[in-house]
């Protein structure tokens, strides 16, 4: 080695060893950080939430959440979609317009299987099922005259609607979008691992507790009217991706002798004639896969699959009842080495399938 080399080796030994002590410092640092759980109630649901920091950031998470359903609550008198609905002048916010503009190109891209403005036909055969009696067809045909995406544009700043009596409900986005406004706020807070959870659909960052990839339950479908027992049918072990569910595990229908989720198809008005009961999807971004995850709904398993081939970027996981009732299960290739079922009895045990994200 000459005196040249000799010099240079003198120098680097001293920075890789501070290089070192200083990425050690940082791992303890980080591993002794406690992970905060915040637990609330928006959008007439339940949230968790878990993160890595110092601080309890609660009062901002509530502050983000209650901007969202500020903006997009159709039961919040003052929020922008019940002024729209109204047909009342009303400045838009970002966060409207954004969900919005989701919405309607989701729609585009799945031919209107997701719909925001299909609220009247979902209530009305909400009705009927629980009293025991379908809608007569003059009332689902009058119900369509004003019900299509295509039948609401935002244009210049402002929502233009073909009929008054149309109405937004953004209730197969709203959650996701809120899942995706409280992971910017933590990630604009330097926080790296954590999960939000709303309802079901969630954002999963970085690792958890135990230095691992979170673990999320996929609940299967049942007919528990109560909510009481909620079956874990798999668990994706996922960072760094948002996931959100699709289907009325609670609510099915029986037509010869087949189960059916109360899923309505838009372009009908009449319940879907399909046995898809759960749609996962997992995308970039939260308010993308809860929108998706309706869309699968109304499409069904085939109809799913021609959407998939179009968006390679999307991750899936379907469980339907085939021709003898059984449940089955169809998910992306992509998902395979996300699976986790050698976790399930433990993980059923200690949880009860209480929750999706474990």
């Amino acid at each position: 080695m000459n005196k040249r080399n000799r010099k240079r080796l003198r120098w680097q030994i001293p920075f890789l060893f501070l290089l070192i002590i200083g990425t050690v410092y940082i791992i303890r640092q980080q591993r002794s950080q406690p992970y905060q759980k915040d637990t609330g109630f928006i959008f007439g649901t339940v949230y968790h939430i878990t993160y890595q920091n110092d601080k309890d950031l609660q009062t901002g998470i509530d502050e983000a959440l209650h901007e969202v359903d500020a903006s997009l609550s159709p039961f919040n008198p003052q929020s922008i979609i019940t002024q729209v609905n109204q047909n009342k002048t009303v400045k838009l916010n970002k966060m409207f317009t954004d969900v919005f503009s989701l919405a309607e190109e989701v729609s585009s891209e799945t031919d209107g299987a997701f719909d925001i403005t299909v609220a009247p036909l979902v209530n009305t055969w909400g009705f009927g099922f629980k009293k025991g009696k379908a809608p007569a067809p003059a009332i689902v045909d009058s119900l369509k005259s004003f019900v299509g995406f295509n039948k609401v544009k935002l244009i210049n700043g402002k929502i233009v609607k073909q009929d008054p009596r149309v109405m937004l409900d953004c209730s197969g986005i709203a959650k996701g979008y809120g899942c995706d406004v409280v992971a910017d706020f933590l990630r604009k807070n330097g926080i790296k691992n954590f999960i939000v959870e709303i309802g079901g659909e969630i954002v999963a960052n970085g690792i958890d507790q135990k230095r691992v990839p979170w673990h999320i339950g996929v609940t299967k479908p049942t007919d528990d009217s109560l909510n009481t027992n909620q079956e874990i049918e798999t668990i994706l072990n996922v960072t760094d991706i948002a996931m959100a569910t699709s289907g009325n595990y609670r609510n099915f229908y029986y037509k010869g002798g087949r189960k059916f989720a109360h899923t309505i198809d838009p372009h009908t008005g009449y319940p879907v004639q399909h046995s898809l009961l759960s749609s996962t999807v997992l995308a970039k971004n939260c308010a993308t896969a809860d929108a998706y995850a309706t869309a699968f709904m109304v499409l069904g398993v085939n109809g799913a699959k021609a959407i998939l081939r179009k968006h390679p970027e999307l991750m899936v996981y379907f469980i339907y009842a085939d021709d003898k009732g059984k449940l089955k299960e169809w998910y992306s290739p992509g998902l395979k080495d996300k699976i986790a079922d050698d976790q399930l009895n433990t993980v059923q045990k200690q949880h009860h399938g209480r929750t999706k994200s474990l």
